[in-house]
């Protein structure tokens, strides 16, 4: 009887941490593509977050936040990726001056395609209304939406609304680079 509790009780706290990771993962999605910006690597990078969370979960602490320590995880995993990629792809020249020489640097990129693609942007955002763009472009340079609505003397409800519609518009007008 007392092992039907016990397996009866194992299962109910798998059911449990089932959700919470089920949860978790789903808030962290949004982190993982701004990471990555490629919804496979965003992918696995989820996966191998979620597998080390799993794994080290006897190294979380109970009441503290769960949210922030899947985003640390998250974030090292990242860092730890991108410099391991980074390493691949560099050698040392064997040369007198030692030269570090990063391999995938070998393309050489007039940026013509880029400035065609800033020119596009520009125009779009002009032609937007400066009730959505006044607001739009001081999100873009790094104001928080509580200081829009300050500097402006408006609702930030106001000011969340404007810049979605303003994002939304540019989204429609520009594309062309959808798939870029």
């Amino acid at each position: 009887m007392d092992q039907q509790k016990l397996n009866k009780q194992r299962l109910i706290m798998q059911t449990i941490e089932f959700n919470t990771i089920d949860k978790a993962s789903k808030m962290l999605k949004p982190f993982a593509l701004k990471l990555t910006k490629d919804n496979e690597q965003a992918n696995d990078l989820l996966q191998e977050t979620m597998l080390k969370a799993i794994t080290n979960r006897e190294k979380f602490t109970q009441g503290t936040n769960l949210k922030a320590w899947l985003y640390t995880i998250m974030r090292n995993t990242f860092i730890t990726n991108y410099q391991r990629l980074a390493r691949r792809n560099t050698f040392i020249d064997s040369t007198a001056n030692l030269h570090y020489i990063n391999s995938s640097d070998n393309v050489v990129d007039n940026k013509a395609y880029a400035n065609f693609t800033i020119q596009d942007i520009n125009q779009a955002i002009s032609k937007l209304d400066d009730t959505y763009s006044v607001p739009f472009m001081l999100h873009f340079k790094g104001f928080k939406y509580h200081e829009i609505a300050e500097k402006l003397e408006i609702p930030i409800g106001t000011v969340k609304n404007r810049i979605h519609l303003a994002r939304k518009e540019l989204k429609d007008s520009l594309k062309q680079y959808a798939s870029h």
